[in-house]
């Protein structure tokens, strides 16, 4: 299979993937799906959306009860997913 992506975007779940928010790229998929992710302030919910550096990403993890939300500014592409340090340079949290 070929790869599409151009080197200027990654898809929204294979990039979540690689910044390790899930196990699987299926499980990032499905976060995605949740309507969990906002991608430039935007609501998302397509896994194949094109992620760019200097995208914005909110993300809220868990449930209304305990839940918690993340602003990430998307700092580089990823080329594999690597261990959680490498992850970690993906991205920098906003306060």
């Amino acid at each position: 299979m070929a790869e599409t992506e151009d080197r200027d975007w990654q898809r929204l779940d294979k990039w979540l993937w690689c910044a390790r928010v899930a196990k699987t790229r299926a499980e990032c998929s499905r976060f995605v799906e949740r309507g969990t992710v906002r991608l430039n302030r935007q609501p998302v919910d397509k896994p194949h959306a094109k992620l760019r550096p200097g995208d914005v990403l909110t993300l809220a993890f868990g449930g209304p009860e305990k839940g918690v939300v993340r602003v990430w500014r998307v700092l580089s592409l990823a080329e594999r997913r690597g261990p959680a340090p490498e992850a970690r340079g993906l991205y920098e949290e906003i306060s």
